[in-house]
């Protein structure tokens, strides 16, 4: 005979706590992602002479968006 303990309020709670926390780590994830893109991006539209400015050379942009 099988039977469903109703008798553990943490039980349900447990599952969807971590459902909801699978969602936000995958959320933040693509969030990060979506971050270093656009830095990527941004930092590959300026000219050897602005990189040269802020200190930086073209060859430093892949690590400083990754930060």
């Amino acid at each position: 005979m099988a039977a469903f303990d109703t008798t553990r309020p943490y039980a349900a709670a447990g599952s969807s706590s971590r459902i909801a926390s699978v969602f936000l780590s995958a959320f933040s994830a693509v969030a990060a992602w979506n971050d270093e893109r656009l830095t990527r991006k941004s930092l590959s539209k300026l000219s050897d002479r602005e990189l040269d400015d802020i200190g930086l050379v073209r060859g430093d942009i892949d690590s400083i968006s990754m930060r």
